[in-house]
């Protein structure tokens, strides 16, 4: 679990940002990162000054904010009156994440605290997430070895005639089983996910999820992930969950197949690995996310497979790879217009796939930290296909 020094350096880092940046404060108000920078996640408001100690206020439960964070000075949420004479003076600039706070939040802070004027600190917050301790990163490889737990146990139960749904469920059922805490907690506005997802031939669908899979999903009000549809043979089954243990997201996919596979989808998973190789070896501080991902699609495209590359044609996602931590869309992103260079320590879940129309969907993740030798493997689980 997270120590108190651990919180400090953390908040000592953001401190540093906002200075240079000449931003007197910075006023967090997403839990996420109030858990990050204090260890406890409950409803409230942080308050970090470039000089000086961080305020928790707590609107509820101020008895557990008390009994989990790590920073000093946590306190009820005061009345607005109170807040303005607490929270900075007149003219300081105070920073917000504008990606994730509601206009109505942003408008009632306007209010309370007359004289300050507001700026987006989100990627001076993201940035700072993004690289993983020695501590994140032991929290995420405990996660990697739950989660790979439960695919191990896929071909125990995994049977024709059984509805991706039903496939669903009983990963589900056994991740909670050992602690899975189900929150997969995505910043990207619009964007929603049930845990991961079980996909045979509702895998080639087109939907709104931003991912290279986004499955049928039960209804046009939950339209991704697993259907009703059966799970027939000879169909590719694709598996793609989140595994979250202690606040602590990694992600994974891999393929079975009941009978035999079309030998299509068996050459287009030949590439998936190959693209997942030459990513791992190109994850090395300094590299540019963008110039990954173009290594990445122009390796798809040779093999003739550039339209079926990470979605349905014609609505293909234009990544190979996501940041993972707190969330599951962290920085960096292997991606197209991304083009700041990876740092040491950042994680990232790199996952080439290839939908074909009437034929399913195939490919692989893992979750891989940025190193100097390249990208170092969390998720230790055989990347072949399992046939049953």
């Amino acid at each position: 679990m997270l120590k108190r020094t651990e919180i400090g350096e953390r908040i000592e880092r953001l401190q540093a940002r906002l200075g240079a940046s000449g931003v007197q404060a910075a006023l967090l108000l997403m839990p996420v990162d109030i858990f990050y920078f204090t260890g406890t996640r409950q409803n409230s408001a942080l308050w970090v000054p470039a000089k000086g100690e961080p305020v928790l206020l707590v609107r509820k439960s101020l008895v557990r904010a008390r009994a989990e964070g790590l920073i000093g000075d946590i306190r009820p949420f005061p009345s607005s009156k109170e807040l303005s004479g607490l929270l900075g003076s007149e003219g300081d600039k105070v920073g917000m994440t504008f990606d994730a706070v509601p206009v109505a939040q942003y408008s009632w802070y306007s209010k309370v605290l007359p004289g300050r004027s507001f700026v987006d600190v989100t990627m001076i917050v993201r940035e700072l997430r993004s690289v993983k301790s020695p501590a994140e990163i032991e929290m995420l490889r405990f996660s990697a070895g739950k989660l790979a737990s439960v695919f191990r146990e896929v071909p125990d139960f995994l049977k024709a005639g059984m509805r991706e749904v039903d496939l669903a469920a009983e990963v589900e059922f056994r991740l909670r089983r050992i602690g899975h805490e189900g929150y997969v907690r995505m910043r990207a506005f619009n964007q929603e996910l049930f845990g991961g997802m079980a996909v045979s031939g509702g895998a080639a669908s087109y939907g709104f999820f931003d991912g290279a899979v986004t499955g049928q999903g039960l209804s046009s009000a939950s339209p991704q992930g697993a259907s009703l549809d059966a799970i027939r043979e000879n169909e590719p089954v694709l598996v793609d969950f989140a595994g979250v243990f202690n606040g602590y997201i990694v992600d994974m996919t891999r393929m079975f197949v009941i009978g035999s596979l079309d030998a299509e989808l068996r050459r287009a998973f030949d590439v998936s690995l190959e693209i997942q190789e030459a990513v791992r070896r190109a994850m090395v501080p300094g590299a540019i996310g963008e110039e990954v991902y173009r290594q990445a699609a122009a390796m798809a495209e040779s093999a003739g497979f550039g339209g079926n590359f990470m979605g349905m044609p014609g609505e293909q996602s234009r990544f190979v790879g996501h940041g993972v931590g707190l969330e599951l869309d962290e920085l960096p992103v292997l991606a197209q217009g991304f083009a700041m260079p990876l740092q040491a320590g950042q994680v990232v879940a790199v996952e080439p796939k290839f939908v074909i129309p009437g034929k399913g969907a195939i490919g692989i993740e893992n979750t891989f930290v940025v190193t100097e030798n390249g990208g170092e493997r969390l998720t230790e689980l055989s990347d072949e296909i399992v046939v049953l």
